[in-house]
């Protein structure tokens, strides 16, 4: 594949729209969008860069929001740990679908104290760095023994089901940032089995938390209505540090779902709700609860996300410049920070070398998290295509070749 054939989601639009015998203008008038708009998408000459218009678009040609932005992945050569994270997949799927809660079924599980130090490696290093190789490795093996320690070492049990709910979120963003389909809402569905074991409301609302964000492009609205509903329950438990973090991390899935729906008013208000929260716990919150990270910065990331989601780059280097991404102990989040302001800036020609820095910069703290997501992909290929009547940079070119975009290698 040549750079003429950089894949695109506006190229699986078209593909789609083909299939079904449908018009461009039907499917723009559908999508809320002008044909000519829709056109240039379908050409490769606008990118697909924010939630509301890949799912008004998806919600048009009748499919499933992750069947526009479905990609090929790198070749090995290209990305061999990427590779080796979907490899993982199938062994993870097996646990999630087996292990039902009060079956033991791992007869050589060991005892508490070495499970307890694997789950500690997970949440400490493999989490935040967004290491879903090593993740896939690790989290079949934990939850199978995990269950069975659920059922023969009743001393620790409440220290184990903390612990799987730890497992069940970990799976479900691994499998949901490495866009398999079908996986984060069963993994989500697990945890809240937990968490109604647990009868916590810290836990009972990290639950719902995961169900929200499972859902994404398939039921915005189900998303919001399940984090407002998740807040409102714990309205009464913010004495509880645990529970303030939830009820804070429920406002801004609240935000995400209200922006993707063109609610910006909505989302202005939850993400000002966040904010006065996170002042509470301070800036040296540190992880926190359930690997939240929730905090001033934190949901500063959060501002920049939304702002690009709501169609205002403009406003992304003001409110980037109000977060320190260093403070918030995960690589993850810093990452998924300056892949949001590359994203911001790449829309302006004047910023678009600072832009390929941030997502190179992105690539580099997390490159499993950032070459899979489709939206920085969207962004590396739209910068490609733009870039064709220019010098396209080695660095440029480097990124795109890593995320199977249709490039050589940028030494040949």
């Amino acid at each position: 594949m040549d750079d003429n054939d950089t894949p695109s989601i506006g190229r699986r639009i078209g593909e789609i729209r083909a299939w079904r015998g449908m018009s461009l203008k039907v499917v723009a008038e559908l999508a809320g969008i002008s044909e000519s708009h829709l056109s240039r998408i379908e050409r490769g000459e606008r990118p697909v860069n924010r939630r509301f218009l890949l799912e008004a678009i998806a919600a048009a040609l009748q499919v499933a929001p992750a069947e526009l932005a479905e990609q090929a992945f790198p070749p090995a050569a290209a990305d061999p740990v990427t590779g080796e994270a979907q490899a993982t997949v199938i062994a993870l799927e097996a646990a999630l679908s087996d292990l039902d809660l009060g079956e033991s079924t791992d007869p050589a599980a060991r005892p508490w104290p070495a499970v307890a130090a694997d789950l500690n490696r997970l949440n400490s290093q493999l989490r935040p760095a967004a290491d879903y190789a090593a993740q896939g490795l690790v989290l079949p093996g934990l939850l199978r023994e995990l269950h069975t320690l659920y059922v023969t070492d009743p001393e620790h049990r409440t220290e184990v089901l903390q612990a799987l709910m730890n497992c069940y979120q970990a799976a479900c963003f691994m499998v949901k940032n490495l866009g398999v389909r079908g996986l984060p809402a069963l993994a989500s569905f697990r945890a809240q089995q937990v968490a109604e074991e647990l009868d916590d409301p810290a836990w009972l609302g990290l639950a719902t938390w995961l169900r929200a964000l499972a859902l994404g492009g398939k039921g915005r609205p189900r998303m919001l209505e399940l984090s407002v509903r998740g807040a409102d329950a714990l309205q009464g438990c913010l004495d509880d540090p645990r529970a303030l973090q939830m009820y804070g991390a429920l406002h801004l899935s609240a935000a995400l779902a209200s922006a993707a729906l063109c609610r910006a008013d909505d989302a202005a208000a939850h993400l000002d709700e966040a904010s006065a929260l996170a002042e509470r716990v301070g800036p040296d919150g540190g992880r926190g609860f359930a690997s939240l990270y929730f905090g001033p910065d934190n949901v500063g990331i959060w501002r920049v996300a939304i702002a690009i989601e709501l169609g205002e780059p403009g406003r992304i280097q003001e409110l980037a410049r109000q977060v320190i991404p260093e403070r918030v102990p995960s690589a993850h989040r810093q990452a998924m920070y300056w892949a949001d302001l590359g994203r911001g800036m790449a829309s302006e020609r004047a910023t678009r070398d600072q832009a390929v820095g941030a997502l190179l910069r992105a690539e580099q703290l997390a490159p499993q998290r950032i070459r899979t997501n489709p939206f920085v992909r969207e962004t590396v290929a739209d910068l490609m295509r733009r870039a064709r009547r220019e010098a396209v940079s080695r660095e440029l070119r480097g990124m795109a070749y890593r995320m199977g975009l249709g490039v050589s290698r940028p030494d040949r």
